[in-house]
C-alpha cells in the first residue's frame, strides 16, 4: 500500500473502528459473562459434550477466518476492509478478554493478565488510530506524547496499587460468583 494522504486516512479510519469494537466487545463480554454468572440471563455458554467452550475460542475463529480472507484475497474491496476490521476486533477482544487463561489453563475468568492484555492492546490501537504521521510529528506533539506516557505510568502505578485492594475486597465475591454459576 503506498502512503497516500487518502490511504492513510482509511488507515486511520480503519483503525478508529477497531479500537471501538474492541473496547465495546470487551465491555459486552463482561457484562455478559457478569450476568450469567449472577444467573440475572439465561445461561448462552456453549457446552460441549459437558466442556464449556470459552469465547476465546469464538475470537480465534473468527481472527482465522479476516486471517484467510485477506491473505487469499489479492485486492480486498473498501467494505470488504471495513467488515474485516470488525471482525478482527470483535475476534481480538474474544481473545484476549480470555488471555490469562492462555497460561492458567482452567484458571479464574477474572485474572490480572486478561486486562492488563486488554489494556496495551487500546493502548496500541489507540495509537494507531489517532497519532500524526511520523513527518508530520513537531514539538507540541511530542511533549503531548511524552506527557500522555507519564499519565499512563502514573495510572499503572495508581492501578497496581489499587488492583491489591480491590482484588482482596471484591476477588473472593467475583470467584464465588464463578464457582456458583454455571459451568
Amino acid at each position: 500500500m503506498n502512503n497516500t494522504r487518502g490511504e492513510m486516512t482509511e488507515v486511520r479510519e480503519l483503525a478508529r473502528q477497531v479500537f471501538l469494537a474492541f473496547l465495546l466487545t470487551f465491555i459486552g463480554a463482561r457484562v455478559l459473562v457478569i450476568l450469567i454468572m449472577t444467573r440475572r440471563i439465561p445461561d448462552m455458554f456453549l457446552h460441549t459434550r459437558g466442556t464449556h467452550v470459552h469465547h476465546l475460542n469464538y475470537g480465534i475463529f473468527l481472527l482465522s477466518g479476516v486471517g484467510a480472507l485477506l491473505v487469499f484475497l489479492t485486492q480486498p474491496s473498501l467494505r470488504l476492509r471495513k467488515l474485516c476490521a470488525l471482525l478482527y476486533a470483535v475476534g481480538m477482544a474474544l481473545t484476549f478478554d480470555e488471555f490469562g487463561m492462555w497460561f492458567h489453563l482452567g484458571g479464574s475468568y477474572w485474572q490480572r493478565g486478561s486486562f492488563d492484555a486488554v489494556i496495551v492492546l487500546l493502548s496500541a490501537f489507540g495509537c494507531i488510530a489517532f497519532m500524526p504521521k511520523l513527518e508530520r510529528m513537531r514539538t507540541h506533539h511530542l511533549a503531548s506524547i511524552a506527557a500522555a506516557a507519564i499519565a499512563v505510568v502514573a495510572f499503572y502505578v495508581l492501578l497496581f496499587d489499587s488492583a491489591e485492594k480491590i482484588g482482596a475486597r471484591f476477588g473472593p465475591r467475583l470467584q464465588g460468583i464463578e464457582q456458583s454459576g454455571p459451568q
